[in-house]
């Protein structure tokens, strides 16, 4: 959330940044809001103080006419102070609301541009693989290998829901542990966390209001589903006040991630490229606000090894002022090749947040001892995600005959499955039949 003191100091600049990043919001009744609100406080105060001066007038005065005169004057002063009260609950609730609903002021270095397509390509690492054959998209080399099943998902929980089996599911399990297991030799400690959380939580996230259409939601206990762990890392210290030398934390989480998508068919949902339930590693970070740009810089050289371990040709891509997500003052995406959809897909999103979320969350630290608490800033970044990264590998690493090898950092997950093969099915589950 935007610090309301800083708008109202730096209304022109906040306006350009929102244009900036193609927003509709307005400032002008957030303006309005805060400056009634403040005509209305300061008649409380006059009013309360008013009320205080007299009372102590009333206890001295000895006749009792004028004292009673008095003590009715204060009867409709103080019904005056709880109109004007009520007045003010219902204005600060709507000035919140309005408030939270502003994005992120972009960083200074973040370029400006429309929407996706003015992007800006830092580096690309590695070449796209060069197949003697054409490789073959996931949609059709899972089916064949009977590792990926379209039609039951859908039979089971309707349009973009699939099952993976055997040697498929094993796959998606070995990227999520080897992946975790990474990130905690790159110093970010685990975190197991519920996959359904409170409003609150998700208000400090910046996910609600605004995206309230896109969660699931269970309204009978007002709990939603998390639409990515980046959700409850940010609830782990929320209403804290962390002491410097505490800091930075990082932290690792996997989830599965719930998110209502309302794409158009076409090209771009082919597959399980986008789900309505999907897997997801994440990385996150609270750390001191001076340190946050190199912070940010770390966590995006982190998810690229984890490209660049599993041997998949990546590039990094910096989001103009247009593309920019709701609460990341500055983003990087990092996109993997798919050689059989013949696309970059993007596998990770890594932001600097800056105070927004800590704002909301209210997480702060205290500088020094003693000292005024400050609020905290927040990194995230996907580290990496499903099922984006299992196309990846599943394309990349399949062979002519349609099989598909493991990469080698996967191997010791992987049940001593080397190679994916229709004959794979019996061997993972002996006795069982492939399934058709």
């Amino acid at each position: 959330m935007l610090d309301l003191a800083y708008i109202r100091a730096h209304p022109d600049e906040v306006r350009q940044a929102l244009a900036n990043r193609q927003s509709e919001a307005s400032l002008e009744r957030i303006l309005e809001f805060d400056l009634r609100r403040r005509a209305v406080l300061t008649e409380v105060e006059i009013l309360k103080a008013q009320r205080n001066a007299v009372s102590r007038e009333i206890s001295q005065m000895q006749e009792a006419a004028p004292r009673e005169a008095k003590i009715a004057d204060m009867r409709a002063v103080g019904q005056r102070i709880n109109s004007l009260d009520a007045q003010l609950r219902a204005e600060e609730d709507e000035l919140q609301r309005l408030v939270s609903m502003l994005p992120n002021l972009p960083d200074p270095r973040v370029p400006l541009g429309r929407d996706e397509t003015e992007n800006v390509v830092v580096r690309s690492v590695g070449e796209p693989r060069t197949f003697a054959f054409t490789p073959q998209p996931h949609w059709d080399l899972g089916p064949a290998l009977g590792i990926l099943n379209f039609e039951q998902g859908a039979r089971m929980a309707g349009s973009r829901f699939y099952v993976l089996h055997r040697a498929g599911a094993r796959l998606q399990r070995a990227l999520i542990a080897w992946m975790l297991e990474l990130h905690a030799r790159q110093g970010y400690a685990e975190a197991y966390t519920p996959f359904m959380v409170r409003r609150e939580v998700l208000f400090g996230a910046g996910q609600l209001p605004k995206f309230a259409d896109n969660l699931f939601h269970d309204e009978e206990d007002d709990m939603w589903m998390v639409p990515t762990a980046e959700v409850p890392l940010t609830g782990l210290h929320m209403g804290e006040i962390l002491e410097a030398e505490q800091l930075p934390r990082w932290y690792t989480a996997y989830t599965p991630c719930f998110r209502r998508e309302k794409a158009a068919a076409g090209r771009d949902v082919r597959g399980i490229k986008r789900g309505q339930q999907f897997d997801k590693v994440e990385m996150y970070k609270f750390c001191l606000p001076e340190n946050s740009p190199a912070e940010l810089e770390g966590m995006v050289a982190d998810a690229e090894q984890t490209c660049r371990d599993l041997g998949l040709t990546h590039r990094v891509k910096q989001l103009c002022t247009g593309d920019l997500g709701f609460a990341a003052r500055i983003t990087y995406d990092i996109e993997v090749w798919a050689p059989g959809c013949g696309e970059w897909l993007e596998v990770s999103s890594v932001s600097n947040c800056g105070d927004f979320q800590a704002r909301r969350a209210n997480i702060r630290y205290r500088p020094t001892r003693g000292a005024k608490p400050e609020f905290v800033h927040t990194l995230n970044g996907s580290g990496l995600g499903l099922p984006r990264t299992l196309i990846a590998v599943m394309e990349n690493y399949q062979r002519e005959d349609g099989t598909i090898e493991v990469p080698q950092v996967l191997l010791p997950w992987m049940g001593g499955v080397q190679l994916i093969t229709r004959d794979t099915l019996a061997a993972t589950h002996a006795g069982s039949e492939p399934i058709r």
